[in-house]
């Protein structure tokens, strides 16, 4: 299994043929985007794409950017993942990546909109990957427990630093069991929080080594069992971020970091990390054998 990193556009300001040629020079599989809602950006940025021969993950939110409306119902939610999943169709996205529903929603009502969001993905003949996201339905590791337990063809985007913060706490108890939903993980946001927010000021940084062992950890037991489910590829974006992800310094609201050499730190780490355990796993392998 090889592993397929692709750059995230969250905070990028530049050109886009700028940011293509960037991926492109750093043999990285694509960008992950969000979806173009006007059709000249989507013709435009399907001729890019193909122009640098990149993959695209196409960002999907159900009802509205980030935050849904509090008012929205499910059948709402529906009726805009439907048209925005044929609008993906003429991207030709490796899959789509949908934050979705809201958290208020209760259980029953949570079954029924994602059972049809799977049957919508399947008429639209797109694979869509649900993201664990605060405000959204995934906002919590339990209610995503209850969901697979009903409904257990949902495959996810694990984005576990939201769970931390929600939580509050690294989930590395005994008692969190997380092996269902590790085992319909389709595909990585790798950032690193902890147990006040989503996103730790770097993750190189000494104070949060035990945060960044505990996503690794995670994605390790991802990559695992993708492997075990027959992938030929696991696809992973580094998702540091703006928009009170970024720290920043106070009176002088100076980051404490730059975002882009954030993720491309989380990028090379993560790919050695990656080609850790496929070297372990071989070696384990190798072992059992003798």
């Amino acid at each position: 299994m090889r592993l397929d990193i692709f750059r995230s556009l969250w905070g990028y300001r530049g050109e886009m043929r700028t940011v293509l040629e960037e991926a492109s020079a750093s043999e990285l599989a694509g960008i992950e985007a969000r979806l173009p809602l006007e059709p000249e950006a989507r013709v435009a940025l399907s001729g890019s794409l193909a122009a640098y021969g990149l993959d695209y993950i196409a960002i999907c939110f159900t009802d509205s950017a980030v935050l849904p409306r509090q008012h929205a119902t499910p059948a709402e939610h529906l009726q805009d993942l439907g048209r925005k999943l044929d609008w993906a169709s003429e991207l030709s996205p490796r899959f789509v990546n949908v934050l979705a529903g809201n958290d208020r929603w209760p259980l029953a009502q949570q079954v029924d909109f994602f059972g049809r969001a799977l049957e919508l993905a399947v008429r639209h003949g797109q694979f869509c990957s649900f993201e664990t996201h605060r405000a959204r339905s995934l906002y919590s590791p339990w209610v995503t427990l209850d969901l697979i337990r009903q409904l257990p063809d949902l495959r996810f985007t694990s984005d576990i630093s939201h769970w931390v913060v929600v939580c509050e706490r690294l989930l590395d108890d005994p008692a969190d069991d997380l092996t269902p939903f590790v085992e319909r993980v389709h595909h990585i946001q790798a950032r690193v929080g902890y147990d006040q927010g989503p996103q730790v000021p770097h993750p190189a940084a000494p104070e949060f080594a035990a945060q960044l062992a505990f996503h690794q950890s995670h994605w390790a037991a991802v990559w695992r069992a993708q492997k075990a489910r027959g992938y030929e590829s696991s696809t992973l974006t580094p998702e540091f971020g703006p928009d009170g992800y970024l720290h920043h310094l106070p009176f002088t609201d100076v980051p404490v970091a730059d975002l882009t050499q954030l993720n491309d730190w989380m990028a090379r780490t993560e790919r050695s990390h990656f080609h850790r355990i496929v070297k372990i796993d071989q070696e384990g392998a190798l072992d059992a054998r003798r």
